[in-house]
């Protein structure tokens, strides 16, 4: 029961880091792409083999 009072503040901590990493994440203007990948990885433009 002991280690309740470790473990509960440890998984807080741990879930307000995680918060604040997405949060920075989404400043950083990380998940922005107006393309998509949906739309890039079916396109011809760029294949696995070089240009001739």
């Amino acid at each position: 029961m002991e280690i309740l009072g470790i473990l509960i503040p440890v998984s807080l901590g741990l879930g307000a880091l995680g918060l604040l990493a997405f949060v920075w994440a989404l400043r950083g203007r990380q998940y922005e792409d107006p393309k998509g990948d949906a739309e890039r990885i079916l396109s011809k433009e760029w294949d696995d083999r070089p240009k001739p």
